[in-house]
Formats: structure tokens, sequence, C-alpha cells
């Protein structure tokens, strides 16, 4: 049977409204798409930020996806007394994401700002998603999927540039320092 697995990465938000009167707001995010919602671990803020860094999974089969259109991403505050505080929300339109990943088997929007709507239908606030859409047809297929995905997004990639250019002062420091010591020991017999 043919799925579709839905990988969103909650990254942070910034300048989002604080809704508390008192004390330092502690943020958590609930994603909602078809009939599976999460909630997110807490972060506190420094006021208008919050960061997360966390990845849910939706998987559904794909007749499923056909009929989901958006991804509901509401941002909460806790209260001192009540858990839910609203503090804004943003509606993600999955349709071109599922269309393209399904063509394709695997599509990728990399993290993103998206505005935060207030209850009264203004824009406060940023919130950071990244999203990836997967179309497999058995569990083995997804596996591999993750593996070439894993290694195409791997922090590797983006820091050997950095250290490849800190190698050669590396490797010609600890060369000299080699050559003093077998000098001094060689002195020393």
């Amino acid at each position: 049977m043919k799925r579709g697995i839905l990988e969103v990465l909650l990254v942070d938000a910034h300048g989002i409204t604080h809704t508390n009167s008192i004390g330092t707001p502690v943020y958590y995010v609930l994603l909602q798409c078809g009939t599976k919602e999460y909630r997110s671990k807490m972060s506190k803020g420094d006021n208008d930020n919050a960061l997360w860094n966390q990845k849910f999974v939706f998987d559904f089969p794909m007749s499923q996806w056909k009929k989901l259109r958006h991804m509901k991403v509401r941002i909460m505050d806790k209260e001192l007394f009540n858990d839910g505080g609203f503090v804004g929300e943003t509606i993600i339109h999955l349709g071109g994401i599922i269309s393209e990943g399904r063509d394709r088997g695997y599509m990728e929007v990399k993290p993103a700002p998206y505005n935060v709507v207030l209850d009264d239908d203004t824009f406060k606030g940023q919130l950071k998603l990244g999203l990836r859409f997967i179309a497999t047809d058995n569990k083995l297929q997804r596996k591999v999927w993750e593996l070439k995905i894993e290694g195409k997004n791997s922090d590797e990639a983006m820091v050997s540039p950095t250290l490849n250019l800190m190698k050669l002062p590396l490797l010609r420091f600890l060369l000299y320092c080699f050559q003093k010591t077998t000098k001094y020991q060689l002195k020393e017999n």
C-alpha cells in the first residue's frame, strides 16, 4: 500500500506575542494535520522568542493525503494556573509539497519563516518550520529514503569545508610539535 510521510522540523519562533502578565513565558506548539495532533516540548522564551528544534512525523495512506490540504500550527503559552494561552497560529498549505512529493517520491522545503496570525487576524512574529514529504510503497523503500535523506542532510557536509581549511595549519602545527619532541628525545639519549 502506498503511503506518504510528512516530517515537520519545528525550529523556532521570533517576535511572537508575550501573553503572560507576570513571569517568564513558556511556549509550546500544537501541530495538527488530519486526524493526528502533536504537542512540542516546552521552551522557555526570552519574552518574544522560543527555540524547539524538534521533529514530528505524520504518516498516512496516500489516499488520505489526497484529501489533506493544510497543517495547522498553534503557538501556546503556558499560563500560571492553566495550560494554554493562545499566542498565534500558522496554517501551512500542503497541496504543492504533497503533489510534488507524490510525483517525485520525495520533496523537501528547507526551514523557512511563516507569519504568525493573531486572534484579530493581524500578523506578529514568525515561526520557522522545515517540511519533508516522502512517498513510499513499503517499509523497505522508506528505510532506503531515510538513509539517503540523512546522508544529504548530515551536519558533516556543512562543517567539512570549514574543517578542511583548518586541517592544514593544524597538521603543520602538530608536525612541528612532533619534530621538536623527537629532536628533544634524541638529544636526551
